[in-house]
């Protein structure tokens, strides 16, 4: 099940900026007027009278505690940067099973929260990025990939190598990969050292897997994407490409991972920069 954060917060910074307000405006000062009535009329017999009379109700009391952080956690994750967990294996070697990623939500652009309209431009997706997005098939469900083409690149992948606009991406062997904890079943792969323009980074390969080859072109204002595991991903090959309207920010760093798998907390992730 899928939990619209988003709207969540929204809904409830709203609700209790509102019952904060509604108290302040309305509320309030009938409380000083009568608080004011009592003492004036000499009916209150001491001050617990009058401060009883002053008291905020309970749901105002925790409106005005929590609007102030719902508020902040709204801007920060819509603004600047959010939290995201990587639940599968496709962008291996460079994000395990369990990392917990920072994302960059102004590089492409601020947006809205929920409507996810774009409101200022900031820059574009380069070639090498590795990018959340929502997924086009199903956008309540956030995918992280590594942009390969740009809009109007035409993308070749044949025999584990990747073709831009007719020319290929650079390879450098790099040896056996020897997966732990949740990526053991990728022991034995191969790892090899991709160039995609200025970005050098690593992928994965089953030499003896067959993979999904072909030609792709991605539209206008269109990404196409890949996993840097490359034969264990659900990626532009098999769904096309992604719209510019889905990107969500680039991701920029591992700031923890779980991976029950392998002992837990591994303390080797933390602080990672994604490249």
């Amino acid at each position: 099940m899928n939990f619209d954060f988003p709207t969540i917060l929204v809904g409830a910074t709203l609700f209790t900026g509102l019952v904060w307000a509604l108290d302040a405006m309305l509320l309030a000062p009938a409380r000083r007027r009568k608080a004011a009535g009592l003492v004036g009329s000499g009916t209150a017999s001491d001050s617990v009278q009058v401060a009883a009379t002053l008291k905020e109700s309970t749901l105002v009391e925790y409106c005005k505690s929590f609007f102030p952080v719902i508020l902040a956690v709204l801007l920060l994750r819509s603004f600047l940067v959010e939290p995201f967990r990587i639940p599968s294996g496709s962008m291996m070697p460079t994000l395990l099973v369990g990392d917990f990623i920072l994302v960059n939500k102004f590089s492409y652009g601020i947006r809205l929260p929920v409507v996810n309209t774009k409101i200022i431009e900031v820059g574009k997706p380069q070639r090498g990025d590795v990018v959340v997005f929502r997924y086009p098939k199903d956008p309540s469900v956030d995918y992280i990939k590594r942009v390969v083409g740009l809009p109007g690149d035409r993308i070749g992948y044949y025999n584990k190598v990747v073709y831009i606009n007719g020319e290929p991406a650079g390879q450098v062997p790099g040896g056996v990969y020897i997966g732990k904890g949740s990526g053991v079943s990728m022991s034995g792969a191969s790892r090899r050292r991709e160039q995609l323009s200025d970005v050098q980074h690593d992928i994965l390969v089953m030499p003896r897997t067959p993979g999904l080859e072909g030609e792709y072109v991605a539209g206008e204002d269109e990404y196409f994407v890949m996993g840097d595991n490359r034969d264990n991903s659900n990626d532009s090959r098999f769904w096309g490409s992604v719209p510019g309207s889905h990107l969500v920010g680039k991701a920029f760093s591992i700031w923890m991972n779980w991976d029950s798998a392998n002992g837990g907390v591994g303390l080797d992730r933390i602080g990672t920069k994604i490249h």
